[in-house]
């Protein structure tokens, strides 16, 4: 072999010796808890964890497969890398691995190896036989959800999030979430407070709970809904913390919930409540139970026990069978609800789901069409709905400083991460981590524009 070729050729088998790995991640926060549990797995099983593409021997794509764009982004990147890296071993896991496991296997070419999501333990397994160039094909069974622990977090300093529960018996019509995911499977409370402790202890502000419904969080193991008793029991956790609520299926609210919120001011009463729709005849093809009245009830008594609350919402246009009265029934619920955060959504057509094979198909122009209304419709209400915070002092937790200027982006406890506006913080030598009491100063678009208040 001349030394030329030597060159290249030798780091790559160090590399693949050496069992090095990198984690390009899609999807939502229940993936990246996912990416950062395999990442731990890996670690303990004498892997070494690499900070980019380049310096490693096996790319892990953590693929989304909820709906077709995410499907579409998650094949794109995994075509991408190896066309940049033709040299390094890709395992392709999560979501679209668990669903599509046989076809990726047979017509991803690009793939080393397919990892799906039901057993995170056997992740050393599948990592082992893609970096050998062994093409194999691991989609267990679901296992009951008990994670390991994670070493590290993916996320800004000091926020993590914590999966509590796996899976969902809501069945949806439109959703694939129960095909890839399972029934719902909840974690132990004591498991769950443990961790929450320790994520304190290494230093976590904010903590947000996650899972497919945190409404359904315990009906598998005691036919009740555990959250509220969850949230008691981290009460009892000492430190300076904050905990979030996300996703909590409209139709599953227990309103005990906001006693907790009420008791402990770092249970934080921020409520992201999927609605979906208004008009019930779309939500009844939804499978869902609720209607414009139910849900603005819900809404009153949530901001009646709790003034402070912030609600976040997504709405779901262009489901079959919509026709314009649904539309018109959900726009006038939408500026009933004065929600002060929302998501627009036009349907994706999903295999094997009920709503699958429903008659009446919007055409995709008219979901665009009626997806930009909600969304154009949405922001003066935002913005109006942020006013109420001008002038008032907030506790903020910091993500990043913007280089080269006077300037931190930060999230108060009206914005959960990713998602929702947030608070530019004007002044002072402030950096990612840091915690601290701002005087909200103006509205800025969907943002908040504040500055360190004098200690």
């Amino acid at each position: 072999m001349d030394a030329e070729r030597r060159r290249h050729v030798e780091p790559r088998r160090l590399q693949r010796k050496l069992k090095t790995f990198y984690i390009d991640n899609h999807g939502c926060a229940k993936n990246q808890v996912d990416a950062e549990e395999m990442a731990a797995r890996l670690v303990a099983d004498g892997w070494k964890q690499s900070a980019s593409m380049a310096d490693t021997g096996l790319v892990i794509v953590n693929t989304c497969g909820f709906i077709e764009d995410a499907k579409k982004e998650s094949l794109e990147a995994v075509m991408s890398i190896k066309a940049a890296y033709p040299d390094k071993r890709i395992l392709v896991s999560g979501c679209l691995s668990q669903r599509y496991a046989g076809a990726l296997a047979s017509d991803l070419a690009e793939a080393d190896g397919v990892f799906g999501n039901g057993d995170l333990s056997l992740v050393g397994e599948a990592a082992v036989s893609a970096l050998e160039g062994r093409r194999g094909t691991l989609a267990p069974e679901r296992v009951a959800y008990a994670p390991a622990r994670r070493s590290a977090l993916m996320g800004f300093p000091r926020s993590a999030y914590l999966k509590i529960a796996e899976g969902c018996n809501n069945r949806c019509s439109f959703c694939a979430i129960p095909i890839i995911r399972g029934d719902v499977s909840s974690r132990d409370p004591d498991d769950v407070a443990a961790e929450f402790a320790e994520l304190v202890a290494r230093g976590a502000y904010e903590i947000c709970l996650i899972g497919q419904d945190l409404g359904s969080y315990g009906v598998d193991r005691s036919g009740g809904q555990l959250l509220p008793e969850l949230l008691s029991g981290l009460s009892s956790i000492s430190g300076d913390w904050r905990v979030r609520m996300l996703y909590i299926h409209p139709d599953r609210f227990p309103r005990a919930v906001l006693d907790a919120c009420a008791r402990d001011e770092r249970v934080l009463p921020y409520f992201d409540l999927p609605f979906q729709h208004a008009s019930g005849r779309v939500l009844r093809a939804m499978n869902r139970s609720g209607d414009a009245d139910r849900y603005l009830g819900l809404l009153s008594d949530i901001r009646s026990a709790l003034p402070a609350a912030t609600i976040r919402s997504t709405f779901l246009v262009g489901f079959p069978g919509e026709e314009d009265a649904d539309f018109s029934e959900l726009r006038r619920f939408q500026e009933a609800a004065r929600l002060d955060w929302l998501g627009a959504f036009a349907y994706s057509r999903e295999e094997d789901t009920p709503a699958y094979s429903m008659k009446g198909r919007v055409p995709k122009r008219v979901a665009s069409a009626r997806k930009k209304e909600i969304e154009d419709a949405q922001r003066p209400i935002t913005e109006k709905a942020l006013e109420r915070f001008v002038g008032t002092g907030q506790t903020v937790l910091v993500e990043e400083r913007i280089e080269g200027e006077d300037l931190a982006i930060a999230r108060g406890y009206m914005n959960a991460p990713d998602v929702d506006g947030a608070v530019v913080v004007v002044g002072g030598e402030l950096a990612a981590g840091d915690v601290l009491e701002v005087s909200v100063k103006a509205v800025r678009g969907v943002d908040l524009e504040a500055t360190p208040r004098a200690r």
